[in-house]
This record gives C-alpha cells, structure tokens and sequence, in this order.
C-alpha cells in the first residue's frame, strides 16, 4: 500500500479490511498519477464505449490513467485476487477495481478480498439516498456493508417484435412455453453460465416451484432436488422448441439481441430495460419493438464496483467509483444513444440542474414507463446461482 494513502486510513484489527479516513482531498491528492486497472465485463459495445468516455473523463478530472482490463467472466477476476492471497501477495494485487455483484460479490466477502469499507465515505454515495433505497446496499440478500459501491439497477425485461405477433406475447413463464411450443424456433436464452442465461433458469425457477422461500436462505439449507425438480420438467419441455431445438444457444445477451435483429427470433429478453429501446435508435431492432414485464413481476438487482484488498492503487480505484456516481456520469450511462442502463441515484433528490440530465425523449415506443418496473422480484441467495448452472450444465452439456 502507498505510504501516503496509508496515512490516511486506520487499521481494524477485528477485520483484515481497512477503515477510511474522511479527508477526501487527501485521497484524491493520492489518486492523481495512479494507474487503476478495473476489470470489468467487455461483451458489448455500448458498454466498452462507455467506459472510455469514463476513461477520458477521470483521466481530466484526477489525472487517473484507467485501465479496462476486459474479461467475458468476472469470475476470473475473482479467482486471480483469490490466488495472490494464497501466494501472500497482500499489496501489488493486479486489480484495483472489479464490476462485481451476486456470487462473486459473496466469494469475495467470505474470502476476505475486499477492501474497505469504503462506499459510504464516496460523497457521491450520499445522491443513492441509501436510507430510502436499500437495493443500493443489498446484493442478491447480503448486505454489502460499504464493500460495494453501486453504479447500475438492471431488471429482466422482455421484447418481442410486434409484427409477429396477431396476439398479446406471454405475460407469464407458463404463457412461454405454450407460445414457444406454438413457435418452435423463436425464442431462446443464453447458454450457461451466462448471467443472463442463469438469470432466466432464477426467474423460472420463481415461477415454477412451490418453495421459494427456500431460495433466500444458502442452498445447502434446502432440498436442492426437490426445490428444483419442476424446473428442469419446465426446462425439458422448452427445450425441443427453443432455437436450434436447444441443442445450441447464444452466447449472451448481445448475440440474442444479433438474432432478433436478424429476424431468427420474434421474442427475447435483456437484464437492462432500455436495451430494446436503446437497440431500436441505433437501427439494430426494428422499430416495430415492443418490450415489457411479466405479469407478477421479473427479477432485478444492483450491480456495483469493488476494491479488492490488495490493490496498490485503493485511492485513485475510490476516485473511479465517486465518479461513476456523478450525476453527470449516471445520465450519460442512462442515456439511450449511450448505453441505457437506468441510474442508482434518487433523482427525485438532485437539484434542479442535475435532474434535467435524466430527462429523456419518451417518443421511442421501445421504451417501458418507469412505473412499469415497480413489480421488481429479489434475487436469490448468491449460493443458488452456482448451484443452478453446476445443476444446468450437468443435465443438458453434451446432448
């Protein structure tokens, strides 16, 4: 660790991680020169191209150099911190900030990888208004306990092109499977462990079982075979009627998005609601696009940034994360022609100017109202993900 941000910060001797003093001037005055290498998922373009806006801007504003180490698995990051720990590397870790949340976020926190705690002392943090909103400090049930910072919300968000359809599409998971056994070929969901993929086995996995209580407790808690068993009846009945009869799948959001342009499907789903949208200005959906949510409500959680333990660049890593929490930063992610993905800040809350960012263009029929994302169901206890792709993988690799 730099001796200077060393300074700075008070050793607590009940946990490995480090408290943060509140002078953070002094902070960014460490910031300035370091190079902070954020490992951070790179599988579509909107994305990359955000975060060299954020690299520009961070580069300007605090002289930081980042760095987007691009990964197609943010468990590979996780894995990397883990094996500098094992090798006593306690200082010149190889990453500085990670985009993390669910799973990895709990391997971390049970290994203690992570640095901090260090979100609430971020004086951006203060605009999540975390007391009115604890989605921003919850991740799939844990609480981050300043570990964390927040950046993004996504909700599984299903479209479908208009055209194709004579009739309302499926407001239900039992609705799908009719549907898609009256359109074999026209639907489908990433290949596992995609998260997108895996999030759709947790949505259905809500929908099917009669003990979903069990799924907010750790899985070991709970009958694996029994909570899960009207899942893969599900699975095994969409299956023959999905893309490529299910023999083959895409490999993540993106390529599902590529097929829908394409015409090969007529129904899809996203994890960020103005994708579709999103899409549709950039020509790559037909304008006849329409999206929506499942009757009862789909799955939707916060996505965050990290520190790991060992990052030799902790101050210019907070730097980063403050500034991904700028009102200027959230409104261009939020922003349609940019990326799309809907802010963590309370707007309600921001003064005049900052609120006026927010505002966007309501003429694209792609895009959901905002009230039509109220119906948010939590996610699972971060164990059951695991469980569900080892369980996914198992059952249908290699048919």
């Amino acid at each position: 660790m730099p001796r200077s941000l060393a300074a700075l910060l008070v050793l607590t001797f009940s946990s490995p991680c480090l408290a943060l003093a509140s002078d953070w001037e002094a902070i960014l005055d460490e910031a300035r020169g370091q190079a902070v290498y954020w490992h951070a998922w790179a599988g579509d373009t909107r994305i990359n191209d955000y975060l060299d806006w954020v690299k520009r801007r961070v580069r300007d504003e605090h002289d930081i150099e980042l760095v987007h180490v691009k990964i197609d698995d943010t468990g590979s990051a996780v894995s990397r911190v883990l094996a500098e720990k094992q090798a006593g590397n306690h200082e010149g870790g190889n990453v500085d900030l990670i985009w993390i949340n669910g799973e990895n976020f709990a391997t971390m926190k049970e290994n203690e990888l992570l640095f901090g705690p260090f979100a609430e002392r971020l004086p951006n943090f203060a605009l999540t208004h975390p007391e009115h909103n604890p989605e921003v400090v919850t991740d799939f049930t844990l609480p981050t306990e300043g570990f964390e910072s927040p950046w993004g919300k996504a909700q599984i968000t299903f479209y479908y092109d208009a055209e194709e359809f004579a009739e309302a599409p499926p407001r239900s998971m039992s609705e799908l499977l009719a549907w898609a056994e009256a359109n074999p070929g026209r639907f489908t969901y990433p290949r596992i462990p995609d998260f997108l993929g895996s999030t759709f086995l947790k949505q259905a996995l809500i929908a099917v079982t009669e003990e979903t209580e069990a799924l907010y407790a750790p899985v070991k808690q709970s009958d694996f075979e029994a909570v899960t068993a009207p899942l893969w009846d599900y699975l095994d009945a969409l299956h023959p009627h999905l893309w490529r009869s299910g023999r083959q799948f895409p490999a993540n959001g993106p390529e599902l998005r590529r097929l829908m342009g394409d015409g090969e499907l007529a129904l899809a789903f996203t994890f960020n609601p103005a994708e579709p949208a999103a899409a549709v200005a950039d020509h790559e959906l037909p304008e006849s696009t329409r999206s929506y949510i499942l009757e009862g409500g789909t799955l939707g959680n916060v996505h965050f940034v990290a520190i790991p333990f060992n990052s030799p660049h902790q101050a210019g890593a907070m730097a980063v994360a403050n500034f991904l929490l700028s009102p200027e930063a959230q409104a261009r992610k939020q922003d349609l022609t940019v990326w799309g993905d809907p802010t963590v800040l309370d707007v309600t809350r921001l003064d005049d100017d900052d609120r006026a960012r927010f505002v966007q263009a309501s003429d694209n029929p792609a895009l959901l109202a905002p009230e039509a994302l109220t119906e948010t169901l939590p996610e699972p206890h971060p164990s059951w993900m695991s469980a569900l792709q080892e369980a996914w993988q198992a059952r249908y690799v290699g048919r």
